[in-house]
């Protein structure tokens, strides 16, 4: 399975995210970008919001088990699909998203296993942790670098 060619830039600005604690910050991009493209594809939406679920259980310290390469390019993929001059301009109508969700899909399928075993484990936990997992961080989470609590530690 080939690497999507423009993904390769992504992950050093990923591996910036998570050593910076900066990944609440995406992840809040994410959602507000979410949010004001009510008409994204299904697929995409499915996609980024695993993708998404992945990393708030991560950043809360709930699943750890995810392999450093899969998160990576898990961050990588939240990247490109708030980068909107990417291989195709998220502003051209109709088609400004189909770059994202090739990159997307190619992530979901590469690391089908990590994010099958994430999905399993997210699916047998308690409703409590379920609804953390849902939730993103707060604002207030989102500037703070979490250097001193771990979280962006390196595992």
């Amino acid at each position: 399975m080939k690497t999507p060619w423009n993904f390769f830039k992504y992950l050093p600005m990923a591996r910036s995210v998570l050593a910076r604690g900066r990944l609440p910050m995406v992840l809040l991009a994410v959602a507000r970008k979410r949010s004001a493209r009510g008409g994204l594809i299904k697929g995409l939406r499915e996609d980024l919001g695993l993708l998404q679920a992945l990393c708030v259980a991560w950043w809360r310290g709930e699943y750890r088990q995810v392999s450093r390469p899969a998160l990576v390019a898990a961050v990588a993929g939240l990247l490109y699909f708030l980068t909107p001059m990417d291989a195709i301009p998220d502003w051209i109508p109709g088609l400004g998203f189909v770059d994202d969700l090739a990159v997307l899909g190619w992530i979901i399928r590469k690391w089908s296993g990590e994010l099958q075993a994430f999905r399993t484990w997210r699916d047998s936990q308690p409703a409590d942790v379920r609804a953390s997992i849902d939730q993103l961080p707060a604002v207030d989470e989102a500037t703070d670098s979490h250097v001193s609590d771990g979280r962006n530690a390196e595992h």
